[in-house]
């Protein structure tokens, strides 16, 4: 299998619900690097996995609808609570959807999977992987 990922951030505010996330429960800011890797397993036409312009455009797309929000004020997310590891299926989902609707390249409809990892520091991450 083939991979090849592009990074970008992301700097939301959220509050997490639940006893398990002691002060996190109060309103907080978090910054994300974000790592998308795109996945197939045999290379397109050109040899690649996927234009990684076009795939750090779309990753950066995707961020920036999540960037500088209040995620508790996003409708798009009522009522979830917004945990790293929700919010790396949150980013990979909206980018499967551009590969299907092409904005990353006909080629690109071909990719077998998906992952993205959200690095919270330089010691914690949370990963969300998916069949595209």
């Amino acid at each position: 299998m083939f991979g090849v990922t592009v990074r970008d951030h992301m700097m939301i505010a959220h509050s997490l619900q639940g006893e398990a996330f002691g002060p996190a429960q109060r309103f907080h800011g978090a910054t994300y690097v974000v790592d998308a890797t795109f996945r197939r397993e045999e290379l397109d036409a050109d040899g690649v996995v996927v234009d990684l312009g076009r795939a750090a455009e779309e990753l950066h797309r995707v961020v920036s609808e999540l960037t500088y929000r209040n995620l508790d004020d996003e409708p798009s997310l009522a009522g979830v609570n917004t945990t790293t590891e929700v919010l790396a299926r949150v980013v990979a989902d909206r980018l499967a959807e551009r590969v299907h609707a092409g904005a990353l390249g006909d080629a690109a409809r071909k990719l077998d999977g998906l992952v993205v990892t959200l690095h919270e520091s330089h010691v914690a991450s949370a990963t969300y992987e998916r069949a595209l």
